[in-house]
């Protein structure tokens, strides 16, 4: 009887040893496994505030297009009404400018020796000029000097410059 109390005893032994053994392995593990949760969540902490900063910027670049949008939205209604201004005016001034008629310059003299506004005789004391614009020969009377552009008959100078009648 002895024998087999000890016997007893010693797999009980056995068995404890193995349970304690089984115990701490799975303490082991239950320690691996709450580092591993440990990450899992501060990882989830970092990527919800990953999201959370983006989410804030995107809706920040979203209010910056909105505005950006309106600003353009209203530039385009300021141009299309410029534009209608202008079509506007550019009716009414050929409307004004449709019953004008332009004078056309004298006709070149077939005698070179006259002047073409008023057909006085080119002498030595009487110069010559060409108009630069309409090729005719005219006295210093009826040019007006140009500047470097030469001289012109008063009738070009007149329709080039209308406000200087």
């Amino acid at each position: 009887l002895l024998q087999r109390l000890a016997s007893l005893a010693a797999t009980a032994q056995e068995e404890t040893w193995q349970s304690r053994q089984q115990l701490q392995a799975q303490r082991q593990e239950m320690a691996r496994l709450q580092e591993e949760l440990s990450r899992a969540r501060q990882d989830g902490e970092r990527w919800a505030s990953a999201l959370q900063r983006a989410q804030r910027e995107a809706l920040e670049r979203e209010a910056t297009r909105g505005a950006e949008q309106a600003r353009q939205q209203e530039l385009i209604r300021d141009m299309k009404g410029r534009l209608l201004e202008l079509l506007r005016e550019k009716d009414a001034l050929w409307q004004k400018t449709e019953g004008i008629d332009t004078p056309m310059p004298s006709p070149v003299p077939r005698d070179p020796g006259l002047c073409a506004r008023c057909h006085k005789d080119f002498r030595l004391l009487s110069r010559r000029y060409n108009c630069r614009l309409c090729q005719g020969k005219v006295c210093h009377t009826c040019s007006v000097d140009m500047g470097k552009h030469g001289r012109c008959c008063l009738i070009c100078y007149q329709q080039r410059h209308p406000q200087a009648t």
